[in-house]
């Protein structure tokens, strides 16, 4: 990279995601300067497409020809637009009655026009609305290189629609089912050293790191049978790999397979089952080309362990990935980048790793490359602990994102916590809870209100 272009993409890097914006006449070096930028970008392979600053016509006029120049050195193309495609983006008339220039190479233009033509065709049937609205939106933003999160905050600042993540993900959650609690209990509790921080009798409640928890839940009062496949793996992310495989060996948990790291792998680890065949991958990311996203989200994380735990000192947890085992995994990407609005923060190919909470990771794994095939019952529930429940019961229900198990929002009758469930396409309970101020929460509220 030149030392030329190092600033340049710094200083775009704040501004590529926003809408094209109107500048003075007096200011056309500024949007001469912002052309040179992008057209780097484009060229870098960085954006596939980018606009520039809206200009009137008669400053489009006077800008052009140095601005062609400009095109001319990076290697790209300009298409001026007096007809900019509206989209849910940006304002609808944030280009009207100006022009703007596209830039781009190959046969970008083409692909935008298509996407006008095809903007049109459904004006013209009276169909440019909803989700036929929306997906013209989200191709509009694909081509200008957008992330989906980014797309949809776009989408959010300009209509109604929301994701779950607009509604405040406080923590993630997950539940896994036995038949003898009390025996899971003291196995997360003294050889995993977790806190319990909330004691249900019929639902144990641990903290895990610093916003992911686990529940246990006995399974003749819960919403799985024991007997149901256990379609979920459950990733302690941690850098003390062999100081834990030391300590689990002491305690006569074996792993499934030898443990060994490997030089110059993307992760290490080794899996274990816990009492109940459900199995923990104690995990390390490693500095590594698909670990990029997510390893200064580990940096700042903090290992956690309970006050008073009893495995050896410094051993506890950075961060967790509940991995699910789907068939489709495109479609699921599509659903946890649209519905859920969660951000990807790895690619494995086969495995698709989302930030949910600041330390809780949801892994997307396609089921005939992982530790468990697609299965039609699972003996889990997928949590978030939102901030507006309700706001996001109502959303989902108004808009028909996925199924919902009941018609309204519950309330414990012990005034412990309120909940809904739903189903994601491949038949995962997802669980939505929000916790309430009582005696059994003494130890949970105040990490939740942090």
């Amino acid at each position: 990279m030149t030392s030329r272009l190092r600033p340049l993409l710094l200083l775009l890097a704040l501004v590529s995601c926003r809408p094209p914006a109107s500048v003075p006449t007096t200011d056309a070096s500024y949007a001469l300067g912002t052309i040179g930028g992008f057209s780097e970008l484009v060229n870098s392979g960085v954006k596939r497409l980018a606009l520039s600053e809206v200009l009137s016509p008669g400053e489009m006029d006077r800008l052009l020809p140095q601005a062609q120049r400009v095109a001319e050195r990076n290697k790209v193309q300009l298409f001026r637009e007096s007809d900019l495609l509206v989209t849910d983006l940006f304002p609808a008339d944030v280009a009207k009655g100006k022009d703007v220039l596209l830039i781009y190479q190959g046969s970008t233009k083409d692909e935008y026009l298509k996407l006008k033509a095809d903007a049109r065709q459904l004006q013209s049937e009276g169909r440019y609305t909803g989700k036929a609205r929306e997906e013209i939106a989200r191709r509009f933003g694909r081509m200008l290189s957008y992330p989906s999160w980014r797309i949809n905050e776009l989408l959010a600042a300009q209509t109604q629609f929301r994701t779950m993540r607009d509604f405040g993900i406080r923590a993630t959650n997950v539940f896994l089912y036995y038949r003898d609690l009390d025996r899971a209990t003291r196995f997360y509790r003294e050889t995993l050293g977790m806190e319990l921080v909330a004691d249900y009798q019929m639902a144990r409640i641990f903290r895990m790191t610093a916003d992911s928890y686990l529940i246990l839940v006995d399974a003749a009062k819960g919403m799985h049978t024991a007997d149901e496949p256990k379609t979920v793996a459950v990733a302690l992310l941690t850098d003390q790999l062999d100081e834990w495989h030391a300590w689990l060996g002491s305690k006569g948990v074996a792993p499934r397979r030898p443990y060994a790291a490997r030089a110059g792998s993307a992760h290490d680890g080794f899996v274990v089952e816990d009492p109940e065949g459900y199995l923990l991958e104690f995990e390390r990311f490693n500095q590594h080309a698909e670990n990029e996203q997510l390893m200064p989200l580990l940096r700042d994380a903090q290992v956690v362990r309970a006050p008073n735990s009893p495995v050896p000192s410094g051993l506890g947890f950075k961060a967790t990935v509940t991995w699910l085992y789907y068939r489709d995994l495109v479609a699921m990407e599509r659903f946890h980048d649209e519905v859920m609005g969660l951000k990807q923060v790895v690619d494995q190919g086969w495995a698709k790793v989302y930030q949910a909470s600041h330390t809780g990771y949801v892994g997307l794994v396609d089921e005939r490359r992982g530790m468990h095939r697609w299965s039609e019952k699972k003996a889990v529930n997928v949590s978030y602990i939102l901030d507006d429940l309700d706001g996001w019961f109502q959303h989902v229900k108004t808009h028909t994102l996925f199924p919902l198990r009941d018609t309204a929002v519950s309330a414990d009758s012990a005034g412990r916590y309120r909940a809904f469930v739903g189903y994601d396409p491949e038949g995962y309970y997802m669980e939505f809870d929000t916790f309430r101020d009582h005696p059994l929460n003494t130890r949970l509220m105040p990490y939740l209100k942090r």
